[in-house]
């Protein structure tokens, strides 16, 4: 250690939120460059590598192949696939010196399909599984959370292509089970959710997520039947249709200085002589939409007044299309758009695309604006007095929904997304008309599969889940050094014994950090525990009677071994 480029802080970095941040900085693992941009030190890349290796070695033993591609990669593809547009502005682009537009790469698609379509032409070469280990690039407007959510990351991406459609589901379970045996490797606690492919496109959509309450996903699952969802992907369970015939007519009513859900529902108690709750009242809000190169149109969206709006749901809804509130200036151009007091009618006679929540179904009779200042209408029955122009996935989830399988209810939990897998389908073969000679001589167009796990993220996680009060707690599978060998002795004797007891484990081929400072124990005891080596040997006061302790970083558990032994003793630890 006393040539390690290595410098521990004891304070906490001022802008780290979560405990992963907070501990791979003042560890020296990691350093800041800019937001969302890190340095990794020797330590921190030694952990990376291990997780890159664990990666490559079961993506290895499912058959998949590794390539490398540039991450500066031109225009035209991602103008052919729509997505040099659909990205926005999550996108780096830059110009070279002549004008030529780039990007820097957020993901691979276009790239593995133009590679292959360039290599293979014949149903003999297929199926094929081509990955990469590499940097990836993501403008993102809010990176926070050290190397969790950053511009810059490393990413295994890895692209299956086959015949058949049998032959993708097949694909799909290879990386699927290879997922599994990665995240179990790594000692990774995590969740297989049902997810939106987003704009990768394609069918089936699954993402792991690792338990972490500093995750920004929020998942929610049926503790009866084990149905689990990113919440962009869950599908309300929606009621029955409600015969409506034989209902009360719809009325206005004044209800003056109503604009929000809670002054409606009170004013709505006096008006009806009964308790109203929110979820009588049908919430009506306008955004404006635009799909990729297109221009903006309003759209309305009716839920129910006791829910508020998810917007990574409504995103998720609407992709590709960009999404905005409306703005005064918005309002003030289409006047029928009445603040506080919009109701169905008003969309509907001015041609406004409306979608609404599933559980508004037909028969079902809601509380809503009149179009009016200070009116709403009551009894307004949807399929009778409106037809909306269809549903969408955009209220909030919450604990106690009913499961979309129908077998319970749901409960919430938040993740941190390590891995997603994709059924891309013909997506990018068909943008790029990938087409290969069948075995009846007519062409095939391959089916394509794309598989994400966030390499880098992955050292945040496993700090996230592992660390305690004290520091780092590193699985041995990814740890920097297999053994933290602390002199904490000023005997000569005791120095010499501690670099003979290296070396020998050099010779045996346990990689060991040996702290040799010149520092106080009390110094190197906190740092061996902030920096997380799952196995600490101290060669200390013990030394003159023949002892060495052998510290467990995980349990805390310690005991004191002959130096006679300790060679065999330490190897026996490290190797399970």
């Amino acid at each position: 250690m006393s040539h390690l480029f290595l410098r521990t802080l004891r304070d906490d970095p001022a802008d780290a939120e979560v405990a992963s941040h907070k501990l791979l900085v003042r560890a020296g693992y990691v350093r800041r460059i800019a937001p969302g941009v890190y340095s990794w030190l020797p330590l921190g890349l030694k952990v990376l590598r291990q997780v890159e290796r664990v990666v490559r070695e079961e993506m290895n033993g499912i058959g998949a192949q590794e390539i490398s591609l540039p991450a500066l990669l031109p225009r035209d593809p991602y103008e052919t696939t729509n997505r040099w547009t659909e990205y926005g502005p999550g996108l780096f682009r830059l110009q070279d010196r002549k004008g030529g537009d780039y990007l820097l790469g957020p993901t691979h698609e276009e790239m593995f399909a133009l590679t292959v379509k360039g290599e293979y032409n014949s149903y003999k070469d297929f199926p094929v599984t081509l990955y990469q280990i590499q940097t990836k690039y993501r403008d993102e407007e809010r990176p926070r959370a050290g190397i969790l959510r950053g511009r810059e990351f490393v990413m295994k991406d890895s692209y299956s292509f086959d015949l058949t459609d049998e032959g993708l589901t097949q694909s799909y379970q290879a990386h699927r089970d290879a997922y599994e045996r990665i995240f179990a490797r790594l000692g990774v606690k995590y969740v297989i959710v049902s997810a939106t492919s987003g704009a990768m496109g394609g069918s089936a959509s699954e993402e792991f997520l690792a338990e972490s309450d500093a995750g920004e996903d929020t998942y929610v699952r049926c503790l009866e039947s084990g149905y689990a969802a990113n919440v962009e992907a869950v599908e309300t369970l929606a009621p029955q249709a409600i015969p409506f015939d034989g209902l009360p007519g719809a009325v206005v009513h004044d209800t003056p200085d109503t604009p929000t859900i809670e002054s409606l529902v009170t004013a709505a108690a006096q008006i009806l002589g009964r308790e109203v709750t929110a979820a009588e009242t049908l919430k009506n809000i306008l955004v404006k939409v635009r799909q990729p190169g297109g221009d903006w149109e309003l759209l309305g969206i009716g839920i129910p007044g006791d829910r508020e709006v998810d917007d990574k749901r409504l995103e998720a809804s609407l992709e590709p299309a960009e999404v905005e509130l409306l703005g005064d200036a918005d309002f003030t151009a289409n006047p029928f758009l009445v603040k506080g007091y919009i109701g169905p009618k008003a969309l509907l006679d001015n041609g406004v695309r409306y979608l609404v929540d599933p559980r508004v179904v037909d028969g079902t009779s809601w509380i809503t604006g009149a179009d009016e200042s200070g009116k709403h209408v009551f009894g307004l029955v949807a399929g009778r007095d409106f037809t909306p122009d269809g549903t969408i996935e955009a209220a909030e989830v919450r604990d106690g929904d009913p499961s979309p399988d129908g077998a319970g209810a749901l409960v919430s939990a938040r993740g941190i997304e390590i891995g997603h897998v994709f059924q891309l389908g013909r997506k990018y073969t068909d943008a790029f008309a990938v087409d290969v000679l069948g075995e009846n001589g007519k062409p095939v167009r391959p089916t394509m599969g794309s598989y994400g796990v966030g390499v880098s993220r992955l050292v945040a996680v496993i700090a996230e889940q592992q660390h305690d009060d004290k520091g780092l707690r590193w699985p041995a599978e990814v740890a920097p050094f297999g053994v933290h060998l602390v002199i904490a002795n000023k005997d000569d004797a005791a120095r010499e014994g501690a670099e003979g007891l290296a070396a020998d484990l050099d010779k045996a081929g346990v990689e060991v950090l040996l702290d040799d400072r010149k520092a106080s124990p009390g110094v190197k005891f906190k740092d061996s525990e902030l920096l997380g080596v799952p196995l600490v040997v101290v060669v200390g006061r013990g030394w003159a009677e023949g002892n060495v302790e052998l510290r467990d970083r995980f349990t805390g558990e310690s005991r004191e071994v002959p130096v006679a032994s300790a060679l065999d003793e330490i190897l026996a630890a490290v190797r399970g």
